[in-house]
């Protein structure tokens, strides 16, 4: 029931599921572009519409206080203390390891704004915990939404995200902030 109601609400706010959900019981999903709180919405309206699981997400620890907190943790929200890296790095490795289901959203761009160097954390959780890494996109200026393709790690985190800096570049999208996303 409820995941008919979110795909609802996605389809009513004018979005299309491109794809269904991953294959696996655990991966990480790479969500680009991210550019407003508002890609967490999509994102999850998107996600719990297919009925797979709940996909679970980083945010920052500030935004977990009093009925926002519980709501964001009912939603598949996970603190981040975003001054111990690796902690947080250590406890999502945990996570996979002791969970029989466990898919994880991360921006890899780590901000709402515009940056050239993203993040490499996503490349050591999932080279540590043996996960598949998926390119997730949610695209404001055709409202598609979806998983995207299985990207295959390399030991090399820089040449990687490179890539994959690259594939989303070639994809075109856009932001719900547009001058908050630049591909490389």
């Amino acid at each position: 029931m409820w995941a008919k109601f979110c795909g609802f609400l996605l389809r009513a706010m004018g979005w299309t599921a491109a794809t269904g959900p991953v294959a696996e019981n655990k991966a990480i999903i790479l969500g680009v572009p991210h550019t407003s709180f508002w890609d967490f919405v999509i994102s999850y309206l998107f996600y719990t519409s297919l009925n797979a699981g709940k996909a679970k997400v980083l945010i920052k620890k500030e935004l977990f206080w009093g009925p926002l907190g519980w709501l964001l943790r009912k939603l598949g929200g996970i603190p981040v203390d975003r001054s111990n890296s690796t902690a947080l790095v250590k406890s999502v490795i945990d996570a996979f390891e002791k969970d029989d289901y466990f898919v994880l959203a991360i921006a890899p761009e780590g901000t709402r704004k515009a940056v050239r160097k993203w993040k490499t954390g996503y490349h050591l959780m999932a080279k540590a915990a043996g996960i598949p890494v998926y390119l997730g996109y949610f695209d404001w200026g055709t409202k598609r939404v979806g998983v995207g393709e299985k990207f295959e790690l390399t030991d090399d985190a820089k040449a990687d995200t490179a890539r994959i800096q690259e594939i989303y570049e070639s994809m075109n999208l856009v932001g719900k902030n547009p001058e908050g996303y630049t591909a490389r």
